[in-house]
């Protein structure tokens, strides 16, 4: 094992879903009190999704920078105690109807302006001042590109930079010299946004340490194509000699899509990373590490061996396997960040080497609880199969359904399979585990809202109980449980549903919810070690 675990649960809470005034989850007095409140519990890691900055779509798996943080999470009422924004111009915009959902089309329209407006007042009193040079000084190797990478995409209505003019496109030396003189201004309000934004979030770490709370961040392995990162650094990813992509990321058609996964993400060029000590990601990884106590690697597998589809490509049947660069770079990672643990996303088709690099790194992998039922006793995501502690597990996560939402789309046989498994005794009228083959729905790709009985509901909170209690009661070192599980939430509080627009990344928890959210599992933590 790379760090100390101990025997630990967490719960995974994205930032955008906590409670607040403005329309979003942010770093303001509710994340402090978050920390607090899971502390008191008896939880010792929150598990955020990635914080960058998020484009079309809203999904934070797909940012505008691997380095840069989110402007919607930057604290509205904290700019307020500032004197930088009045709360007459915080409160004069709609942010939506519903509290329990973020409006992003609305959100965009408020954040943006009202932050220039607290820009302009900054400016004005002097609040631009040392702190905001030395964070920029501290951030140079990255802040400046992605400043002005965010000004050259206003100027350009948004576009994505592969449509850019062809010398702002390319970054002729000169040009960019000319935009950078240009957009002076419109680049230092960007630099001041993100010290805005890094600012804010050390004030939650700091709460997060004093209540003994470790924050588990999550980094997907690729760069988004539209970022600032593939647009500064071109050489190294898979691009083309006019610096168009040639090969993008993906996975094969499996039992989830038969035309695989197209995400369309540029890959890397890792002899190009190779030959300069890996700086990028070390940087990356440190950037990190200054961020969070543990990160989740997105897709660890990609690695080890990455998919390449050719660009342009209607679907993902045609891509490619090709070697990544294994153990030799995890062991750079490792070195890199050596106080922060390091989590591996490895679900997903491990093959053997994939796992001998898993088993050399020494990197928990994940077992999930969602994945674990309808396909007999050997399967591998079944507790009694887990052969070691060095496990992170989850009932489910931001790409699975809630455990109600999954419970409520098993077949009769499968969710048999569940409760005797659970040692539930057998529902009324259901059909045991062990009666014959049942067709399997396929996976659901909308959200199934179903409104229960009383006594559905009471079955299901059951097993959703049941399944935490699992979870807890596992040899994994860590365990991990959605707060909409221990809501007992249906489909309509899913995260996400991969492979989908709309509709996505934009639950959130009410401030009624919140309240006695850890009732129920509070005695599971001290009665399983945890």
């Amino acid at each position: 094992m790379t760090a100390d675990w101990k025997r630990k649960a967490g719960v995974l809470l994205p930032v955008f879903s906590l409670d607040s005034r403005y329309g979003i989850g942010t770093f303001g007095r509710e994340a402090k009190a978050w920390v607090h409140e899971l502390a008191e519990a008896g939880f010792t890691y929150w598990q955020v999704l990635p914080l960058g900055p998020t484009s079309y779509g809203d999904s934070p798996y797909q940012s505008f920078s691997a380095f840069a943080g989110n402007p919607y999470f930057i604290d509205v009422e904290s700019l307020v105690e500032l004197g930088l924004l009045t709360r007459e111009e915080a409160e004069s915009y709609d942010w939506g109807d519903d509290p329990a959902r973020v409006d992003y089309a609305k959100l965009h329209e408020a954040r943006f302006a009202l932050l220039r407006q607290a820009f302009a007042r900054a400016v004005h009193v002097g609040a631009v001042g040392t702190r905001f040079l030395a964070f920029c000084k501290e951030n140079a190797y990255w802040l400046p590109d992605y400043a002005l990478f965010m000004a050259l995409k206003e100027r350009f209505g948004g576009k994505a930079w592969l449509s850019w003019p062809e010398e702002i496109r390319t970054r002729q030396p000169e040009a960019l010299a000319s935009a950078r003189e240009a957009l002076k201004d419109e680049c230092t309000f960007w630099e001041f946004v993100q010290f805005l934004f890094f600012s804010q979030w050390e004030e939650v770490r700091a709460e997060a340490r004093e209540a003994g709370v470790q924050i588990i961040g999550d980094i997907p392995i690729y760069c988004a194509m539209d970022s600032a990162d593939v647009w500064a650094h071109p050489e190294l990813f898979l691009m083309d000699e006019n610096i168009f992509p040639d090969q993008v990321a993906g996975v094969p058609p499996d039992y989830f899509s038969a035309d695989g996964q197209l995400w369309g993400n540029p890959l890397y060029r890792w002899e190009a990373h190779e030959a300069n000590g890996y700086d990028w990601w070390i940087r990356r990884m440190k950037g990190c590490s200054n961020l969070y106590d543990c990160v989740r690697i997105d897709h660890f597998i990609g690695i080890v061996r990455y998919y390449c589809i050719p660009y342009g490509a209607e679907n993902a049947k045609a891509g490619i396997y090709r070697q990544g660069p294994g153990l030799p770079f995890i062991r750079i990672l490792q070195a890199s960040v050596p106080q922060t643990k390091l989590i591996a996303e490895d679900l997903g088709v491990i093959v053997p080497e994939v796992q001998a690099v898993l088993d050399a790194a020494g990197f928990p992998g994940m077992k999930v609880l969602a994945f674990a039922f309808g396909s007999g006793a050997e399967n591998e995501y079944l507790p009694h199969n887990y052969t070691h502690t060095n496990s992170v597990v989850y009932v489910g996560s931001h790409d699975t359904d809630t455990a109600a939402g999954m419970l409520g789309s098993m077949t009769a046989k499968d969710r048999a399979e569940v409760r005797a498994y659970c040692g539930l005794p057998p529902a009324a009228g259901e059909v045991r585990a062990d009666d014959g083959e049942e067709e399997k729905p396929a996976p659901s790709q909308v959200r199934v809202v179903r409104t229960l009985t009383p006594e559905e509901q009471a079955r299901t909170h059951e097993e959703v109980q049941a399944l935490i209690r699992l979870a807890l009661s596992s040899v994994g070192h860590t365990a991990i449980l959605q707060a909409q599980d221990l809501l007992c939430l249906g489909s309509e509080a899913r995260i996400n549903i991969p492979s989908t627009l709309g509709g996505n990344w934009d639950w959130r928890m009410t401030s009624a919810q919140r309240r006695g959210l850890f009732d129920e599992v509070a005695p599971m933590l001290s009665l399983y070690g945890r």
